[in-house]
């Protein structure tokens, strides 16, 4: 076993590092969504992974330093079990801030019907992401069954959904035809 170089060994310790490493960049989060290893066979060593791990944060310099993070834990584990490790950076995309107006104009909108809301960052590359760099923009979030989004498993009330819109028509009409 000594004699051993296990690409998937070293995978698996640093898919724990990316785990610690969001943990300790919180409201960080981050995420190893793909593990390929090669050879694939069950009674073979795998001499190759390749993984993908995706960091996110609201804030540039704790999403730099999750980074730095995740460079230097590679470099060490690669080091201890004797394996050679590379990262190609494939996407940046630096932290959305919503429009101020936007996002108080769907609080003012929930107040207004006396609904709960919260301000909350979402981690997602929702469209809203692409049109805030062309247009004033926020989103609405809705509640969903055990808190679960972006699964296929998702579901939302109907009567959160009206909520939903309801705040919507009230957030352009204040927006349209300001007080």
């Amino acid at each position: 076993m000594a004699n051993r170089h296990d690409a998937l060994l070293g995978a698996a310790r640093l898919v724990q590092a990316v785990n610690r490493i969001a943990g300790e960049h919180a409201p960080g989060v981050a995420t190893v969504g793909m593990i390929q290893s090669s050879p694939n066979s069950r009674n073979t060593i795998p001499g190759h992974v390749f993984l993908t791990v995706d960091l996110r944060h609201p804030e540039d310099a704790a999403l730099s330093a999750m980074d730095k993070a995740l460079r230097a834990a590679l470099a060490d584990l690669a080091g201890e079990i004797g394996l050679e490790a590379a990262i190609e950076e494939i996407l940046y995309i630096p932290p959305i801030r919503f429009d101020p107006t936007c996002v108080g104009a769907v609080a003012a909108a929930a107040e207004k019907l006396g609904l709960p809301h919260q301000p909350i960052v979402s981690g997602a590359g929702h469209d809203a992401c692409n049109i805030s760099k062309v247009a004033p923009t926020g989103m609405i979030f809705v509640p969903c069954a055990a808190g679960l989004s972006h699964n296929e498993a998702e579901s939302a009330t109907a009567a959160d959904l009206a909520a939903g819109t309801d705040i919507l028509l009230h957030a352009i009409l204040d927006l349209a035809e300001p007080a």
